[in-house]
């Protein structure tokens, strides 16, 4: 009773995924793929209550609970409220309930609300800040700009959200490499999260970007541009006690460790594998 494709956080990889809306209500991102196949749909409180017992007969007392499809928060505060409710209710057992959250859906909500729906038992949101850049988010048509972004995560933050951002690294392109490490920087360290991981793009068949791609109007950094993009990255952090991951299956190399206090051991590592000889990264793109 799942409606197909269906997309969680790797770190939600043991959790019981309760499938509340279908699709992303922006879905214009122009690198993205995950939801281009299906329509934006909120489920009925029927379709949700039925799915639930049917979720019931296969996971009695999951731990960790997330909310799917896209952007969770678009809905109305008091259906989300209903629906935490009920969730809780039927797992008892479970200690955290989390999902993905669109910048401008936390932007709509007041604070107030976000602090209910918090204290409601929504624990951890998982925001896509892509880029800092307002040139790349509006190439890429991410919906929102700098300040935008910025207002959005500070506001999850603030309301008690434990917070999880994303960037993706090379999303500026060639061009616009060196911009899209410095304002991203910036952006994630306005915000603070709590966690923050980089991804490294892939560009997936089927998205307007790999038209641009082969187009010749966007050029892929190579495995070295992308090294030098993270380090600029990281150098220009600011953070104070953030989970720090980039060890996606996408990433050339795999970096974990908290920020700020382990930058420069990490930028001296990306510098070392830069500059030796030998420097064979850990995935290739094929189109």
């Amino acid at each position: 009773m799942y409606t197909q494709p269906l997309y969680r956080p790797p770190s939600e990889a043991r959790s019981l995924i309760i499938q509340i809306t279908e699709g992303c209500s922006h879905n214009k991102c122009r690198f993205c793929y995950m939801y281009k196949c299906k329509d934006f749909r909120l489920k009925s409180k029927e379709e949700i209550t039925e799915h639930i017992e049917w979720l019931k007969t296969y996971y009695k007392d999951p731990e960790r609970i997330f909310l799917a499809d896209g952007n969770v928060l678009c809905l109305k505060t008091e259906k989300l409220l209903n629906i935490l409710k009920k969730i809780k209710d039927e797992f008892p057992t479970a200690k955290r309930i989390s999902s993905y959250s669109g910048p401008k859906d936390i932007v709509r909500k007041s604070e107030e609300e976000l602090k209910t729906i918090r204290e409601a038992g929504l624990e951890l949101l998982y925001m896509g800040v892509e880029s800092g850049s307002n040139k790349v988010l509006s190439m890429m048509n991410k919906g929102v700009n700098q300040q935008e972004m910025i207002e959005a995560g500070q506001k999850a933050v603030k309301s008690g959200f434990k917070l999880s951002c994303m960037i993706i690294s090379g999303l500026g392109g060639v061009e616009l490499m060196e911009e899209h490490a410095i304002e991203s920087a910036k952006v994630i360290s306005a915000i603070n999260p709590h966690y923050f991981s980089l991804l490294r793009l892939v560009v997936e068949k089927g998205t307007e970007l790999e038209e641009d791609l082969k187009q010749g109007k966007f050029h892929l950094l190579t495995p070295l541009q992308v090294l030098d993009e993270n380090i600029i990255m990281l150098e220009n952090m600011e953070l104070t006690n953030c989970i720090f991951r980039a060890n996606h299956v996408s990433n050339h190399v795999n970096q974990a460790g908290t920020l700020n206090q382990d930058k420069d051991k990490l930028v001296t590592k990306l510098k070392k594998l830069r500059d030796s000889d030998d420097f064979t990264p850990n995935t290739f793109d094929v189109l």
